[in-house]
């Protein structure tokens, strides 16, 4: 088998996490500007071999789009460009950085490294790709 890979973009960073060549575990990877996204991608593809690209879907409570939905759809058009054999799908990401911070106090993580947003969207990417391993079941 092959890795998922998930993303938590955002304008600045995006978190990034991985499954197991299983795909049974989602762990993080790493946070990387936005701006090295896809060459972050294209060294790591050369590495490992992936299967799907899962990439976060923010929504509003009402469930329009987020204003970061419009910066991501454009990177969908060269992400698909750029590894066209490689499939895109969505998940919902409402509350994953709640979830992730709140994550990040239950490990007793101290408050200074709780002020970290890299590892907040590292962990955002590995809570979207867990919900979507747990929903395959």
């Amino acid at each position: 088998m092959s890795q998922i890979l998930a993303m938590d973009y955002g304008a600045k960073r995006t978190g990034i996490a991985v499954t197991d060549d299983m795909q049974i575990i989602a762990s993080g990877l790493t946070t990387v500007a936005t701006e090295s996204l896809l060459d972050f991608l294209d060294s790591y593809v050369k590495k490992e071999k992936v299967e799907l690209f899962l990439i976060g879907e923010p929504k509003q409570r009402d469930n329009s789009p987020s204003d970061i939905e419009y910066e991501i759809r454009p990177f969908l058009k060269k992400l698909s460009a750029r590894f066209p054999d490689i499939p895109i799908e969505r998940v919902d990401e409402r509350f994953t950085s709640k979830m992730a911070f709140q994550t990040m106090i239950d490990s007793g993580m101290s408050k200074g490294k709780r002020k970290n947003k890299a590892l907040v969207d590292e962990i955002s990417a590995t809570i979207i790709l867990q919900s979507y391993l747990s929903g395959r079941k």
